[in-house]
């Protein structure tokens, strides 16, 4: 039983760092949220709708890199896949307010949706650990960022920065102006609750939020330098 288990375990790591490395090169071809919402909407009775499109990170706009830094994770040039403070003020927060705020660095959005399954028990929320930290360590901050903008979902069937480009916009990715970057970034946090599209008050009121961050940090996304700016 302990050789087994041992075994087991040997060829885990074995696989999870070779697909690690390989996806440092390797465009996604697909991840396990895409196929759990195709069956989904397969059991409602919908159409199943998947629409993705992967680009390199020349064609995702810095704006579009800032306005989610600026909203979801403003330490990502600075921590190594976790931000502790944030954690930290997340868990003072949930204390004492029913809306629970979350704490998921942008490396560990990328972990969770390309490697595992939707949940919140600790097993799963170590392998997501485990997953951020061979991230940090064999990718780039780009190469999170590129990963992270054609993975993630952005709305109902919709995946990645180029299919959500052409689905709300009609233009490409490339081409998407500031106010078309807030407001993706806006949704996010629930793209199925919330439409990019047809956006409520409330995200119109996160996108100026978002625009203003953006402003503050001087309009761009300097990987090279840290900047303080965004704090």
């Amino acid at each position: 039983m302990w050789r087994f288990c041992w075994k087991a375990a040997m060829w885990f790591f074995i696989i999870s760092i070779a697909s690690v490395i390989l996806f440092k090169w390797v465009p996604v071809p697909f991840t396990p949220l895409m196929l759990i919402r195709c069956v989904e909407q397969k059991w409602d009775g919908k159409e199943m709708k998947l629409k993705k499109d992967w680009v390199s990170f020349d064609e995702i706009p810095n704006s579009l890199q800032l306005a989610v830094v600026c909203s979801e994770d403003q330490n990502f040039i600075k921590h190594s896949g976790f931000d502790f403070d944030a954690i930290d003020k997340a868990i003072e927060h949930n204390k004492t307010h029913k809306r629970k705020r979350g704490a998921s660095t942008i490396s560990q959005q990328v972990a969770k949706n390309l490697f595992l399954w939707q949940g919140r028990n600790w097993f799963r929320k170590g392998l997501e650990v485990y997953f951020t930290f061979l991230i940090e360590l064999f990718w780039s901050k780009e190469r999170i960022m590129e990963v992270y903008l054609n993975i993630i979902e952005m709305g109902d069937g919709v995946y990645g920065a180029e299919a959500a480009s052409q689905e709300f916009f009609k233009i490409p990715a490339v081409k998407m102006s500031k106010q078309n970057a807030a407001i993706i970034a806006a949704v996010l946090p629930s793209p199925i609750r919330f439409s990019a599209k047809m956006p409520s008050a409330y995200i119109k009121n996160r996108q100026a939020w978002i625009l203003n961050q953006m402003y503050l940090w001087g309009g761009t996304l300097n990987y090279s330098i840290p900047d303080e700016k965004g704090k």
